[in-house]
Order: C-alpha cells, then structure tokens, then sequence
C-alpha cells in the first residue's frame, strides 16, 4: 500500500463504518463500497421496454380475438340461437379488433360487454 493520508468524517459516520464492517480494516470497508458503487457492470434489467409492451399488448389483442372466435363458432356449433344483434356486435368487436392488430394505432382498446 502506497502512501497514507487522514480523512476526517463526522463520528456518527464512523460508528455507522464501525458497526457494519465486520473484519474489514475501515479502509479495506470504505474501499470495497467505493469499488461496488463504481462497478460498471450492467444491473438486471428490473422493468420492461416500450418494445416489450408494445409486443405484450399486440399479443393480447390476439389473444383476445382468438378467444372470442372459439366462443362465437362454439356458440354455433351448438346451435344456440343467439339475438341477432348480439352476434354482429361481436362480429363488429372481432372486426375491430383485427383492424388494431394491423394498424399501429395504440389508442383503441377492445371492451366486451358480457350478458
């Protein structure tokens, strides 16, 4: 070790390096949390990009379309006489729905009403 010079620290500041530093010399403690806060290594990316929502929510909208077409083709399958408005509603929803899926307009959200 190179030469030595005195730092001067307030004593609550000491006590707190005291208390946490276990076998560490004060300098070795302070040395060690200068080089982990300057570390220059990449954090794990904790939240999701634009890119990642943007996916996640054209993925959803297919999701959703899919779901809705097995209801409508079960519900005729089984030959369930539904209201005729009912089904151009979702027919119009599905329609919707795809137009979205192609388009990059973000500011149309699909609502179903369940009766």
């Amino acid at each position: 070790m190179g030469e030595r010079r005195m730092l001067i620290m307030p004593k609550e500041l000491v006590k707190k390096i005291d208390d946490n530093r276990g076998d560490m010399t004060q300098a070795e403690f302070i040395d060690f949390l200068i080089d982990d806060q300057l570390k220059e290594e990449i954090k794990e990316q904790k939240y999701a990009t634009k890119e990642e929502i943007h996916s996640f929510e054209q993925d959803m909208k297919k999701l959703l379309k899919n779901f809705l077409d097995f209801f409508v083709s079960y519900g005729l399958e089984l030959g369930k006489e539904s209201p005729k408005t009912e089904f151009e509603e979702l027919t119009s929803k599905l329609q919707e729905l795809e137009g979205d899926l192609g388009s990059e307009d973000k500011s149309k959200e699909a609502t179903i009403k369940w009766k």
